[in-house]
């Protein structure tokens, strides 16, 4: 597991299971070779046959191939990962190889391109233990004169000899986020992407290629971008078959200008490789998430059982009532109390307050320290709402600084949810976000902070800057918004953060490498949440996944399910109250509190362990979801509904010790037996859930000797 080369400009990485080889050509590109399983011997890869193809004068004369970096100008028709342009109007590039560097964790290939003297290292990160190699650009302007880039993508690269791909993405809508869609490549284009200057509902900067793999067997190729902005991914397939995937900022409506010796380091975007199916991708992918992209701090850690006030106070915040909660969700076992919309301003309803981030003190006539200290005493902690990229037309923020928002002069200003969007490219309202927030965390003992963005952008206009810079206004609000947050992770390290986007409009390993947990969907129905839940399962791990049991009939769509199922679906992830608890019964809170409790026994392996897909929920299909670790197995299970007297559903187990004896209720069964024959469940009413958990016995089974036939 290394990065070497084994001729002479030909470059091998290896992981665990994966390699990726990338030759320098003749001409100077960077020619993609191969990515699959890792190879048993160095002179395998040496013995790796050209990927180039000649063919005709309508293709390039250096052949038509694959690559790992694509120039604009050249016989090469695919996207390209850099366009860049100087003040003379000058766009086109000649890059040749000019050096490499590399450890044993770290490769960087050096190209040159002496019409416009730029510098681009092609950088590829090893995580051999996860089978993930992260791709980024750092693009350098080595010339005296400034050089505006339009197009700046993270990576490239091609597949070979492989022309019948499925590739799997999201797609989606608020309150539908996160629906797994199956594409076949063919000849063209596919393109997934976000124009709207935040991650989105609508897609996710994720994607899985494979060819008839399954859950458990076949080879699946994915990738996960580190970027919160608009970003886009592309898959080209050719009339040869070749397949170009490329990706990272999109190149919509973006320029970034690098003057002499400035540097442009794009995002990251991780590439990783499973040869055991879409379960063995998806473990990879947790684990890399938990162990190296989320926040250090929390990495060991289990997340608290949190209840929210949202749904049971809307914006009729008061101390008096928030105490009354306070003590509900402490009997039951809450460990974390949430305020969230209205504690500020004159925040009365979505209309009005949002930028004035100051206590309302009729609400909160002696701040927010009482109540803080009075949520401290039934041993919770204490976390608030915030929006602080947001300002409503009626506030103080608003009516004193018109011109932070993004804006066109004589442009009507279109309000969504009542709200403009603040322009954090400013560096003074990047700063009155950050003091303001720094301020709230350091007056008060805050532990947890829930940081929402209800809105996406429009209008994209700075007056304040040249013509030639409005378009940098898209990542200049990213990086605010990412300084932001490192900053007061540094100042303030306790605090735990939660990214939510109006649901899960905001989900991208860029945010999760800064909070905690992220908020996935504002539909809390549990049936739809169970969909939701399981295809987010995919690409992203359940420690980070914001689940709330609601009260029935559910808001959104007027559906009413039993407790217990509201909480077996939200048990998949972290859990979290948001119901009205000072109208649930007396036996509803006897309930709640027993299940509380059920979880935190089997929370550590449903944050921790590895998760299995063992059966998506439908009207006629049982949701069922396993975990294991070391210690144990978790089997959370939702009933279809009943449909002609049938009311059993059965299943099989995957991830167990054939050999090894474990404890199923009241009866010890093999390894062997739960992955073969299964288990069966009987349920009396729809959609009825249970928790069941099944422990290893530590001795492994002896292998019974049986006489000889005589």
């Amino acid at each position: 597991m290394a990065i070497f080369e084994v001729s002479k400009n030909r470059f091998v990485i290896e992981g665990q299971a994966v390699a990726h080889v990338v030759t320098v050509g003749g001409n100077g590109k960077l020619v993609h070779t191969y990515f699959g399983a890792r190879l048993p011997y160095q002179a395998d890869y040496a013995a790796l046959p050209s990927a180039v193809l000649a063919h005709s004068s309508f293709e390039s004369p250096d052949g038509v191939a694959t690559y790992d970096f694509i120039p604009f100008g050249e016989m090469v028709y695919t996207e390209p990962t850099l366009k860049s342009e100087r003040t003379d109007g000058a766009r086109i590039s000649q890059f040749s190889f000019e050096q490499a560097e590399l450890s044993d964790t770290v490769l960087t290939l050096w190209l040159h391109d002496p019409l416009q003297d730029l510098r681009v290292g092609v950088r590829y990160e090893l995580f051999a233990a996860y089978d993930t190699i992260g791709r980024s650009l750092i693009v350098e302007n080595a010339g005296e004169k400034p050089v505006r880039l339009t197009t700046a993508q993270s990576f490239a690269m091609g597949l070979l000899n492989r022309p019948t791909l499925n590739f799997h993405h999201y797609a989606g809508t608020w309150t539908g986020e996160f629906q797994k869609q199956i594409t076949p490549l063919t000849a063209g284009r596919k393109t997934i992407e976000s124009r709207r200057g935040v991650t989105s509902h609508q897609a996710n900067p994720w994607f899985a290629l494979e060819h008839d793999a399954t859950e458990t067997t076949g080879e699946v190729m994915y990738g996960h971008l580190a970027y919160s902005g608009n970003w886009a991914i592309h898959a080209e397939q050719d009339a040869f078959g070749f397949v170009q995937l490329s990706g990272g900022m999109n190149g919509f409506d973006f320029s970034w200008t690098l003057d002499a010796e400035q540097r442009l380091t794009t995002p990251v975007f991780y590439i990783g490789y499973a040869p055991d199916g879409f379960a063995g991708m998806s473990a990879r992918a947790h684990d890399f998430q938990r162990h190296v992209i989320m926040p250090a701090s929390d990495r060991e850690n289990v997340r608290p059982v949190l209840y929210n006030s949202w749904e049971a106070t809307y914006f009729d915040v008061t101390e008096q009532g928030q105490r009354a909660l306070v003590d509900q969700a402490a009997d039951i076992g809450c460990e974390l109390f949430v305020v969230d919309d209205g504690w500020f301003g004159e925040r009365h309803s979505d209309q009005a307050g949002l930028g004035d981030w100051v206590v309302n003190k009729k609400k909160f006539p002696n701040g927010l320290t009482p109540l803080i200290e009075y949520v401290k005493g039934k041993n919770m902690q204490f976390g608030l709402w915030v929006e602080p990229e947001m300002v409503n037309p009626d506030s103080d923020l608003y009516r004193a600084h018109p011109d932070w928002i993004y804006h066109v002069p004589g442009a009507v200003r279109t309000t969504s949810r009542n709200q403009f969007v603040l322009n954090l490219g400013l560096p003074e309202v990047e700063r009155f976000v950050y003091d303001m927030m720094d301020e709230l965390l350091t007056t008060h003992e805050i532990d947890y902070i829930k940081w929402d963005m209800n809105r996406a952008f429009s209008e994209p206009g700075v007056p304040s800057r040249t013509p030639d810079a409005q378009q940098e206004l898209w990542k200049r609000h990213v990086d605010a918004l990412y300084r932001i947050f490192d900053e007061l992770r540094l100042g303030h390290p306790t605090v735990d953060f939660e990214a939510c986007a109006g649901g899960g409009g905001r989900i991208d390993l860029g945010i999760l490498e800064r909070t905690e947990q992220v908020w996935t969907s504002d539909n809390t129905d549990p049936l739809d949440r169970l969909t939701i839940q399981h295809d987010f399962s995919f690409a992203y791990n359940a420690k980070m996944m914001s689940c709330w049991v609601t009260d029935g009939p559910n808001w959104l769509n007027g559906r009413n399910l039993p407790l217990a199922t509201r909480f077996v679906s939200s048990m998949q992830g972290t859990l979290g109250i948001g119901g009205n608890l000072s109208e649930w019964t007396a036996s509803e809170l006897a309930e709640a509190k027993g299940w509380i409790e059920t979880y935190k026994t089997i929370r550590p392996t449903v944050q921790h362990g590895r998760q299995y897909r063992i059966s998506p929920f439908s009207q006629t299909t049982a949701s069922i979801m396993q975990y294991t670790s070391e210690s144990e197995t978790v089997i959370l299970a939702v009933a279809p509904m009943r449909k002609h007297g049938i009311h059993q559903y059965s299943f099989k187990l995957t991830g167990l010790d054939a050999n090894r004896l474990y404890q199923v209720e009241d009866r010890q069964v093999s390894g062997a037996y739960l992955m073969n024959q299964g288990l069966n469940f009987s349920y009396s009413t729809d959609y009825e859930a249970r928790c069941l958990r099944i422990q290893p016995i530590h001795q492994l089974r002896q292998i019974e000797q049986k006489e000889p036939i005589a």
